[in-house]
């Protein structure tokens, strides 16, 4: 009765159903996966801060990279200020108003440098007005973030007059810094007078529970359910068509034409 499934018809329509259920579950795991990411910036945002921990514990040679779990840490960095390249990082908000984030490098002892805001400025600060870095051996304490990339709110891509910088990442340091820094860059919890201490982004971003989130946990939802809408009717249909075949078997089919 189920010889028919062997039939090309149905060989070719059992390939494209199993690459649509493959395809769909594919789709439904990487939109959970984006959702689980998010839960995981959430909790960690949520998360008590940890006491200080200097930034080589966290950012070694076998992880360099600033993971959900690194990211938002109160870190301790110990160098030099590189005062000779300082950046001014422009649109950048802070209270709702647009300024500027004033980075130095710091030149930490044996290790890469690390990029570090000292704070933000309302108006684009002339390069006489910026507070200067302090000089000497200095621990900076501060929040460690994620390295940015063009899609960040308030990223620039170029087009900036020298000494300024549009978005905060090793890549986009790498040609105006004569030596290696470490992976993303450091809040600085204290800031000179003049300017604004920058907490912690990931508050500002959202803390991962957004309406983004649970849109892809809505896609997820939607992509399994397609998934078997698609194996409930290649079942359908194969029990239709052994139905057919069967009431062609009992002569059903050309009592009820002759009828």
């Amino acid at each position: 009765m189920y010889r028919f499934l062997l039939t090309p018809r149905w060989l070719a329509g059992a390939v494209v159903a199993l690459a649509a259920v493959t395809v769909c579950l594919w789709l439904g795991t990487w939109q959970l996966g984006r959702f689980q990411d998010r839960l995981a910036t959430h909790r960690a945002t949520d998360r008590p801060a940890a006491g200080a921990v200097p930034l080589e514990q966290l950012l070694t040679r076998d992880q360099p990279l600033v993971t959900t779990t690194t990211a938002g840490r109160t870190v301790l960095a110990t160098g030099g200020y590189d005062s000779a390249h300082q950046l001014l990082v422009p649109s950048r908000l802070l209270g709702g108003e647009q300024g500027y984030f004033v980075l130095t490098p710091l030149r930490t002892d044996g290790g890469p440098a690390v990029a570090v805001v000292r704070g933000w400025a309302p108006d684009p600060p002339a390069a006489d007005r910026v507070p200067a870095a302090p000089t000497g051996r200095v621990t900076v304490t501060g929040r460690l973030q994620a390295p940015e990339d063009s899609g960040r709110r308030g990223a620039i891509a170029g087009g900036l007059p020298a000494g300024q910088l549009g978005t905060i990442s090793p890549a986009a340091l790498v040609n105006l810094l004569p030596y290696p820094v470490y992976d993303g860059w450091v809040a600085a919890d204290a800031a000179p007078a003049g300017l604004t201490p920058v907490a912690d982004l990931r508050q500002q971003d959202g803390n991962g529970l957004t309406l983004r989130a649970f849109q892809n946990l809505g896609y997820t939802l939607e992509w399994f359910v397609f998934a078997g809408f698609v194996v409930f009717m290649g079942f359908r249909l194969a029990l239709r068509e052994a139905e057919v075949a069967r009431d062609r078997a009992l002569g059903l089919t050309e009592s009820a034409s002759a009828i």
